[in-house]
């Protein structure tokens, strides 16, 4: 109400996102509350419908012909008029009604529109349907001819303000990507084909994984997604890497870009440096939540010599001064986690002391590429953000790093309306 006004406020949406909950002494919560406002009264509203289910389908369609379900509809409505649609049609008066065809959205796919049809007279248009057999007469004299309304593809109910239809993303399911609050691609597309156009901008100021824009991108919308921390920068940048690939281009702001920048990140805040460090490199933070890390900021994980077993790199990020120290600590948590690679990412230069600390680490030696790579690696940020990389075998071939989004065909996302439907309200 602060932002928009409380007269702008059009809806509380309810988003059925689990079927049960065992909660002593109250109703089990299976849903979410989605607030639906708008900037101004002249809003865009794309009509959207959702599918029929299968007993209503069989409940209501129940007629069957070569060319699909159909039911029953009238060609009337209620009220009398006296110009052409109150007239007599083929011998039959409407009595107490009027002749109103059904709207252009009911006819089928396979419907031949002839020229000026919109502009024909009420009984003209009725000739029409009956010349593309979309009347049914009476077998009784006397009996009404009824329209036969045929199941279209994508038709359904208009959407409601209890959504059913759109499951949580499951345990196992490729679109998971391991984020707590992570929501249905299906939802977004949902919301972002409602009320918006291709070209139209989407703005998501709590983006998290960034679910909005892989919406957002697939419906060919432009977006801006807002997040607090550099974790879900990071998500974000794999999401849209693995999902689009060259598709997509654009510009973080906020991020730093040299080593001042990334100096004031670390001493303003430590972890959003850690979790920015990690990112460069494409490393996932082994800690989402301040606490105990027993020496392991993030993990990269590459395939193994032996098909279907993993290796991993341990990352420690340090923000402040480095020592001899670090190094040797580094290496006690590899030879704990049994890592084939251990790398401190550092603000400084690493010392004289940390470098023959890390020499003397040896080598992890892959058969599969047919090379030896340091056991113990020091890179500055400065290397990084000039390019310098973790020596290391090539990760391409796996997903275990991050869970990969899954890849997006190119195709244009379902807009979710009927066809030519693009209505204001």
């Amino acid at each position: 109400d602060a932002v928009f006004g409380p007269t702008h406020y059009a809806n509380e949406i309810i988003w059925k996102r689990t079927s049960s909950h065992n909660r002593a002494k109250r109703w089990g919560p299976i849903h979410d509350c989605i607030l639906f406002y708008s900037k101004t009264s002249d809003m865009i509203w794309n009509r959207i419908v959702q599918e029929y289910d299968e007993n209503y389908v069989k409940q209501f369609y129940r007629f069957q012909d070569t060319k699909g379900r159909y039911c029953i509809d009238n060609l009337t409505g209620p009220g009398i008029r006296t110009g052409d649609s109150g007239q007599p049609w083929r011998g039959i008066d409407p009595t107490s009604r009027h002749w109103e065809p059904p709207p252009d959205r009911a006819l089928p796919e396979w419907f031949v529109y002839p020229k000026g049809y919109s502009k024909m007279s009420v009984r003209s248009r009725l000739d029409i349907l009956d010349e593309q057999h979309l009347i049914q007469w009476p077998a009784k004299q006397g009996g009404m001819p009824r329209f036969k309304r045929y199941l279209m593809r994508g038709s359904g109910a208009p959407i409601q303000d209890i959504i059913t239809d759109i499951p949580p993303i499951q345990t196992q399911a490729a679109e998971r990507l391991g984020y707590p609050t992570q929501k249905p691609e299906a939802l977004l597309e949902r919301i972002i084909t409602a009320s918006s156009n291709e070209g139209d901008l989407i703005l998501d100021p709590f983006c998290g994984c960034g679910t909005t824009i892989a919406a957002a991108q697939k419906l060919d919308r432009r977006w801006i997604d807002i997040d607090i921390t550099h974790l879900a920068i990071t998500l974000m940048k794999n999401r849209l890497a693995d999902a689009f690939g060259d598709q997509v281009s654009y510009n973080v702001i906020g991020e730093p870009v040299s080593a001042p920048d990334a100096k004031a990140l670390a001493e303003s805040d430590p972890y959003q440096f850690q979790w920015w460090a990690l990112g460069l490199v494409g490393a996932r933070p082994v800690e989402q939540k301040k606490g105990a890390d027993r020496g392991i900021d993030g993990r990269i994980i590459f395939q193994a010599d032996v098909v279907g077993k993993f290796e991993q790199v341990i990352l420690s990020v340090k923000a402040g001064h480095t020592g001899r120290d670090h190094v040797h600590s580094l290496r006690g948590v590899v030879d704990r986690e049994n890592a084939a690679i251990g790398v401190i990412i550092s603000m400084q230069e690493p010392t004289r002391p940390m470098e023959e600390e890390a020499v003397t680490a040896g080598f992890f030696e892959s058969k599969t590429w047919g090379k030896k790579y340091p056991k113990i690696q020091l890179l500055t940020v400065a290397d990084i953000l000039s390019g310098k990389k973790i020596d290391m075998p090539p990760i391409k071939q796996v997903g275990a790093t991050f869970k990969k989004a899954e890849k997006y065909k190119g195709e244009k996302a379902e807009q979710l309306e009927l066809p030519g439907r693009k209505e204001k309200s």
